[in-house]
């Protein structure tokens, strides 16, 4: 019950992580129909600059000043960037967007350099929560918890409690008539572009030090964040959460069991050898596999559910 409780709340901590990560994506998505592969390289941008701010003013400035500085900086990728290539198709964008990866991967270890920056937890979270029979939980991974939750009330109520976001439904589902009736549909994209990548950043000034932060970090979840989008539904920010929330569950779950495949099977009855599958197989274990599991999940999704979880359009 121990390891089953903490497991799963370990799970829901990174899986509200990836939502944080992927829920700007999404929002950008639904908006544009961008796939902005540049996305993971503001969560990187959000670490950094939050690292340097801390270094000067303490975390708690970092946490409010990174994510709008960057999100600053996306609506200026949007409107002196991506802008102009928008009217061109997808495949500009794809390419605008992964050369705009690789030019912030660069930059990033000009100003810092290769190495990891110690960018650590302020001292006022680093400390048990609460202890469950002999293991505690760390009191940063609830803190965690309560910014992805307080996130996405935030976007709910600002998507259907307020002008700004009933305009943004309108100029998504019709964006001529919106511009028909005086609003800047353009001004509109602009702004949810630089939100996203604000969402973006803030995930990374919390996941910066919660793991660590270094030019790899935008890779190391890049790819996954993409699977999270494709795997709740092209578009969806409830399908985004589900399986954000599955992706974590499943691979914090996956990294802690220690058995083999072959040893699980023979657990529900199943009578194998080594020699079965040979010997290669039977030394695979499900924590050796867990990095490859959101992307099974994702083959299976698409090959029974195309459109995700929650989706409602193809692509």
């Amino acid at each position: 019950m121990e390891f089953t409780l903490i497991t799963l709340l370990n799970g829901l901590s990174y899986g509200l992580l990836l939502f944080m990560l992927s829920s700007g994506l999404t929002l950008i998505f639904s908006m544009m129909g961008v796939l902005n592969f540049a996305h993971a390289s503001f969560y990187m941008l959000g670490a950094y600059f939050a690292y340097t701010i801390s270094v000067k003013l303490g975390f708690w400035p970092a946490l409010f000043i990174a994510p709008v500085v960057v999100g600053m900086i996306g609506a200026m990728v949007e409107r002196y960037g991506l802008r102009a290539v928008h009217k061109y198709g997808h495949i500009p964008e794809l390419l605008f967007t992964f050369g705009l990866s690789v030019v912030i991967s660069e930059l990033v270890q000009l100003v810092w350099g290769r190495a990891a920056v110690p960018y650590a937890i302020p001292a006022v979270l680093d400390g048990p929560l609460f202890t469950l029979y002999t293991t505690t939980f760390p009191m940063y991974r609830g803190f965690m918890m309560l910014i992805a939750l307080l996130m996405l009330l935030a976007i709910y109520l600002v998507l259907t409690r307020t002008r700004i976001g009933l305009v943004i439904q309108a100029a998504l589902t019709h964006p001529d008539a919106a511009q028909a009736l005086g609003h800047n549909v353009p001004r509109v994209f602009m702004l949810v572009f630089g939100g996203g990548c604000a969402l973006a950043a803030l995930a990374g000034v919390i996941g910066g030090n919660a793991f660590v932060t270094d030019p790899s970090m935008a890779a190391t979840v890049g790819s996954i964040t993409f699977v999270v989008v494709v795997v709740g539904g092209m578009g969806s920010l409830v399908g985004a959460l589900l399986a954000s929330l599955l992706i974590g569950v499943l691979q914090t779950y996956a990294v802690a069991l220690d058995y083999s495949f072959i040893n699980l099977l023979a657990k529900f009855g199943a009578t194998i050898t080594p020699e079965t599958f040979g010997y290669a197989l039977w030394k695979v274990t499900i924590s050796s596999a867990a990095p490859i599991m959101p992307y099974m999940l994702l083959v299976l999704i698409l090959i029974f559910r195309p459109k995700g979880i929650m989706g409602t359009r193809e692509g």
